[in-house]
């Protein structure tokens, strides 16, 4: 007997690859106002790749996505410099009515 198809999950898991965590600075919730949200996510995201991933997990509609690659910083720790990760983050703006709850997590 051949199996019958499963049902595929609402959410793909190589979503939550993609989008790693909320970003919450002050410059971000100064963002929230102009009905964006900024995220951390994996380096090797593309735009398209960002947008599919905030719209299947958080159900709302994008209409634009930036990226924008953070360079790590040179620290000291007892003396002995080190460097920061680089790291990418994504300013995802929204349709006109429409929010994420950073707070309550995925």
């Amino acid at each position: 007997m051949a199996k019958k198809p499963t049902k595929q999950a609402a959410v793909d898991i190589n979503h939550y690859d993609v989008v790693l965590a909320p970003h919450i600075t002050e410059k971000a919730t100064l963002l929230s106002e102009q009905n964006a949200v900024v995220f951390k996510v994996a380096g090797g995201a593309s735009k398209p790749q960002i947008k599919a991933a905030v719209e299947a997990l958080f159900n709302v509609n994008v209409t634009g996505v930036n990226t924008i690659t953070q360079k790590g910083k040179t620290k000291r720790w007892k003396g002995t410099p080190y460097r920061r990760s680089d790291f990418k983050k994504a300013v995802v703006t929204l349709a006109e009515g429409q929010s994420i709850d950073i707070t309550t997590g995925i």
